[in-house]
């Protein structure tokens, strides 16, 4: 009975975030490693989605996750910076500094590769990756991560001596451009399901460049001790997911239309899964009434409110400090107007690391700073639109110079100062689509899960209500300025 009670107050306190990649496998094994800690009884959380290499790290060595899936060549060459083939014990030894570690392989590897359609391959004898070399008017469209990674482009073109200069193309775009002819090389992982749909050939690795992708968990290094029941369960998925088991569950997600949730509930049941053949995914009304809209929009709701208010009360005191001192008009506009140049998914992943943490907090900041401009230029313009003589007017009325502010200058600048924080409110619904990258929710993770599944109708699904709330939005705000005019 002891023991018995021993364990619930051990499953009480254990608790494990999951993170994913933005593409389809990471989805699938995210939820995997999620639903496998539940098991136990423990709380697990899958925080999906949260884009490239750089911003996941980012939270796991934040704390904000404490696992995800990851592969051995990405971790030995991306985040480690060690040379191709490092041993185990210096891998482990690199990362233990970081306070992580890495084990459980999965029983699978997927690699990185360059394909074309085999169409093409055959007309231009496109067998390995070397033959591009003498074919320079190739159109070759890369996915953005790999154009900056350590094992991905940059080596890959001095090493074959490449002289095509690709374009940049999200992964998720990428086979449905290859299959209608608007490129002709992109690079690929060759557990893809669409591989063998769109009839691809994947381009012979002949100098041997990429390193091993074995599929593995990488972890925080106190995870272990933190969450034991769990990690026993984890880690119990070793060796259960071969190559062609992952293909499946690819296929189901990308060519079935069947959720992350749903797929990795049937291989935790023993369902043997077959490789899917194709079919229509949901149609968009269904992806759009789906059961998590109400979640997403409390979400995108919060994520709005939150930061416009925020901005608001940052931004009109300082607005109005930049139009009663003109020295420092200049430099306030400079630094708010900076912000909108950052791009927000660099904005975001800055964040993470400087708040420690990621999801609602570092979103909320980030669309703060971006809603600042329009409410501090608005603020300062209708300011310094107040005619000096009403001004003068009230000070000889007796008013103070607060209450001049108060009931004259504010009430004649309302109707400039409220087009300000329509602009940014506008913005920020639409900005905050962003904000899924990094775990916030929102109508964001539609569009996320879209893109890695080139589904239309996802990113539609989460398109439409975001643009449906900006109208709302635009509509609230018109009424107001009215009232504020008749005022």
């Amino acid at each position: 009975m002891f023991l018995a009670c021993g364990m619930v107050v051990a499953q009480a306190d254990e608790r494990v975030v999951v993170g994913s990649k933005r593409f389809t496998e990471s989805y699938i094994l995210g939820e995997i490693v999620a639903q496998t800690a539940r098991t136990t009884g423990v709380r697990a959380e899958h925080r999906p989605g949260l884009g490239n290499t750089a911003v996941v790290l980012e939270a796991l060595k934040a704390g904000s996750i404490d696992i995800y899936p990851e592969y051995l060549g990405t971790i030995e060459q991306e985040i480690l910076k060690l040379p191709a083939g490092s041993a185990p014990a210096t891998i482990a030894r690199e990362l233990a500094r970081l306070g992580l570690a890495h084990g459980v392989p999965l029983g699978f590897s997927n690699s990185y590769a360059l394909a074309t359609a085999e169409a093409l391959a055959g007309q231009r004898g496109l067998r390995r990756i070397s033959d591009l070399r003498a074919q320079p008017d190739l159109r070759i469209a890369l996915s953005q991560e790999f154009l900056g990674r350590a094992d991905g482009w940059p080596g890959l073109a001095a090493r074959y001596g490449l002289p095509q200069r690709p374009s940049a193309i999200d992964h998720g775009l990428s086979y449905a451009a290859l299959a209608t002819a608007r490129i002709d090389v992109t690079d690929i992982y060759t557990t893809d399901a669409r591989i063998a749909e769109l009839k691809l050939h994947t381009l012979q690795d002949d100098a041997h460049y990429f390193p091993r992708y074995d599929a593995v968990l990488l972890y925080r290094a106190d995870l272990p001790q933190r969450a034991p029941l769990a990690w026993q369960r984890i880690a119990g998925l070793q060796g259960r997911i071969d190559t062609a088991r992952m293909i499946a569950m690819n296929a189901e997600a990308e060519l079935q239309g069947r959720s992350f949730a749903q797929i990795a509930a049937g291989f935790l049941s023993g369902d043997a899964g077959t490789v899917a053949t194709p079919s229509a995914h949901s149609s968009f009304w269904q992806r759009l009434t789906a059961d998590d809209l109400g979640r997403l929009t409390r979400q995108h709701l919060l994520l709005v409110a939150v930061s416009l208010a925020l901005a608001t009360l940052i931004g009109v005191p300082l607005g109005a400090l930049a139009a009663a001192w003109r020295p420092i008009s200049g430099p306030v506009m400079a630094v708010v107007g900076l912000m909108q140049t950052i791009p927000s998914l660099a904005l975001l992943a800055a964040l993470i690391p400087l708040l420690g943490r990621i999801g609602t907090v570092p979103a909320i900041v980030a669309l703060t700073l971006y809603a600042l401009l329009p409410i501090v230029r608005n603020t300062a313009t209708g300011l310094e639109q107040v005619p000096r003589a009403l001004k003068d007017a009230g000070l000889a009325l007796g008013m103070t110079r607060a209450q001049c502010f108060r009931l004259v200058d504010l009430p004649l600048a309302a109707p400039v100062l409220l087009a300000g924080l329509k602009t940014a409110a506008v913005l920020t619904v639409g900005t905050a689509t962003i904000a899924a990258f990094i775990g916030a929710g929102g109508y964001g993770e539609r569009i996320a899960q879209g893109l890695a599944l080139n589904d239309g109708a996802m990113l539609l699904a989460g398109a439409v209500p975001s643009a449906a709330l900006a109208l709302l939005t635009q509509g609230a705000f018109a009424l107001l300025e009215r009232w504020a005019a008749r005022r």
